[in-house]
This record gives C-alpha cells, sequence and structure tokens, in this order.
C-alpha cells in the first residue's frame, strides 16, 4: 500500500459551535476502523491514523481550538450514532460541546430527528435530547468527584488548591485562590492553568488508575447575576475552551452535588468566559451521578478537505500513519 492509497483523497465535514466553541464533524471519507465498540474503533483510529486526525484539525485546514467529531458505526443496536472526538494533539475521551455539535449536524443531514437518542462514544452510552432548532441537551456518562483539597505550589502564584473530578474528561477544578475571569485577561489565565497542568504532571497527581489530569478548570463570579458562576477550562493542547465545557460542566455539578451544594434536579447555569452559557444539573440514578447539560449549537459551514499526496505538508504525516500499519 502506498501513502497516496492510505488515506482519503478528500472528506466532507460540517463546521459548527457550541456556545462559541467550534466541532468539525466528519460526515465522509471512509476508512476501515474494523468494527467492534466506538472504544475500540477511536483506538484503532488513534493507533493507525493520528497523522490524518492531525491533518483534519491543525493548520492549514483547521486551527488549534477545533475539535473534531469522526461519526462512526455503533456496537449497540440502540444506538442513533457512534462519536469519538480528537483535538490538535490526540483524542479525547468525551467532548459535551462537540456532541452537542454532532447533533446539530446529523439533524441537519437527516440522519436524526427531535427527541431523545442514544450515542455511543469511547467512555460510554449518553443519551442526547433534540429540541429541535439549535437546542441539545445531553445526558452524560456518570461523572464524580475523585479527589478533594488537593494542595500544589505553583510558581508566581503560590499554593493552589482544587479538586480532581471526572466528566468524561479528567479535571482539576481549583477552588482558591479567587481568580478573576474576564476576556482581557485570557493570556494571564491561560498561562496559570497551564503552569497548573505541568505542576500536575510533575508531581504526579493524577486521576483514578493513573489517569492524565489534561483539562484544568478556574471559576469566578458570572457577568450575568443570574448565573451561578464563569469558568475558564484549558484544554489539553493547551488552547482554552470558548464554552462554558460540558464535561468540565459536568465534573463541576458533580463534585457541587457530593458536597452538598447542589440538589439532585437544581439547575446550576454555568458561563464561559467568552460569554457562552450552559445549564446544567445532575440525577442520581443506581447511586452514581449523571449530569444533564444544555447548550446551543449553531451550524458555521460545510467543507470538502483535499488530501493531495504530492502536498509536501503532508508527507511525515501520511508516513508516519502507513508506518503505523507495518
Amino acid at each position: 500500500m502506498s501513502t497516496a492509497d492510505y488515506w482519503p483523497s478528500t472528506i466532507q465535514v460540517f463546521d459548527s459551535h457550541t456556545e462559541g466553541e467550534p466541532t468539525r464533524v466528519v460526515v465522509s471519507g471512509e476508512i476501515d476502523l474494523g468494527g467492534g465498540s466506538v472504544k475500540e474503533q477511536c483506538q484503532r483510529f488513534r493507533q493507525h491514523w493520528d497523522g490524518l486526525r492531525s491533518a483534519i484539525v491543525n493548520e492549514p485546514r483547521g486551527s488549534d481550538i477545533l475539535v473534531g467529531a469522526w461519526i462512526c458505526k455503533p456496537a449497540n443496536p440502540d444506538c442513533t450514532a457512534g462519536l469519538f472526538f480528537f483535538n490538535n494533539v490526540g483524542m479525547l475521551g468525551m467532548c459535551g460541546h462537540g456532541t452537542i455539535g454532532a447533533v446539530i449536524t446529523l439533524a441537519r443531514l437527516g440522519r436524526l430527528e427531535t427527541g431523545k437518542h442514544l450515542l455511543e462514544t469511547p467512555v460510554g452510552v449518553i443519551e442526547v435530547h433534540y429540541a429541535g432548532g439549535a437546542e441539545v441537551s445531553l445526558r452524560n456518562v456518570p461523572s464524580y468527584l475523585y479527589q478533594s483539597d488537593v494542595e500544589l505550589n505553583v510558581p508566581e502564584v503560590g499554593t493552589v488548591k482544587g479538586s480532581i473530578g471526572f466528566g468524561g474528561n479528567w479535571f482539576f477544578m481549583v477552588e482558591s485562590p479567587a481568580f478573576t475571569i474576564s476576556r482581557d485577561r485570557i493570556e494571564e489565565l491561560t498561562d496559570l492553568t497551564w503552569n497548573i497542568r505541568q505542576v500536575l504532571d510533575r508531581q504526579g497527581i493524577t486521576g483514578k488508575d493513573g489517569a492524565m489530569i489534561d483539562h484544568v478548570e478556574l471559576y469566578g463570579p458570572p457577568a450575568d447575576p443570574r448565573n451561578d458562576a464563569c469558568n475558564f477550562v484549558l484544554c489539553p493542547g493547551k488552547a482554552y475552551d470558548r464554552s462554558p465545557c460540558g464535561t468540565g460542566t459536568s465534573a463541576k455539578v458533580a463534585t457541587l452535588l457530593t458536597r452538598g451544594k447542589l440538589k439532585p434536579g437544581q439547575i446550576w447555569r454555568q458561563e464561559s468566559v467568552t460569554g457562552g452559557l450552559f445549564e446544567a444539573s445532575a440525577e442520581m440514578v443506581d447511586g452514581k451521578i449523571i449530569p444533564i447539560t444544555t447548550g446551543r449549537a449553531w451550524l458555521t459551514g460545510e467543507s470538502l478537505l483535499y488530501f493531495d499526496p504530492q502536498d509536501p505538508l503532508l508527507k511525515h504525516l501520511r508516513e508516519a500513519d502507513l508506518a503505523s500499519r507495518m
């Protein structure tokens, strides 16, 4: 097999944004993911098509803030579709804003009607409710507070205390000291959260079973007093989340419920640093916390991406992917 034959020559994508955060959904460009569960298909994509991942979401076809969603065949026959997610540096376990963007895209394609649907993801089956228009509600995978009162000594800041939680991805949620979250401080907030991420890595602080904590979340007062908080979330590739972060909001409401600061079914209104808004709550089901997040997404474009075998910027990516199969 040549490098020219290994990748599809074109891939059709739909772009959207969910409360400000972009999603690129791959809707055509068949590759052989081998079947099985979405988790298994995601693992094969990670192993054998990491260069293609980069070519889809990174420059010159994308940017470091873009999150990709790949629609695939679910193993669970009750599911409308399978989805796995990736960003500028690798794969994601789950993505709340990306799921909302994918639902809007599936609806645009006529592959999903209003009402409830099950979607299979690498971290489990989730339920979504498409209300029509831009609004989608997501019942996420079981989420939980893993560890409280974790103290870090962060250079130029001092002692930072926070909690480790899971909402489909792993988060370090900073609780003190308090920080002002605003658009004019984005560079400062990015540096701060990146430093926290590096301290977590250096000290070997992880989630359950050694899972990497690859998201850091700060909180501050909301701009709108009707809301509960404003957050700033640093994603794994050092880009910040323009939305309030679906998995981060899930980890937050799970933490609040565990601590008795949020009642089952009580709404938590989470702003993002750019002004996006998610409404979230949580329920107890068989002893597990199930977050429910509602947000809005809008389509921004439809594109056909070209992958010319003669493109020199793709040469090393193609060769690395092909070598992974040898």
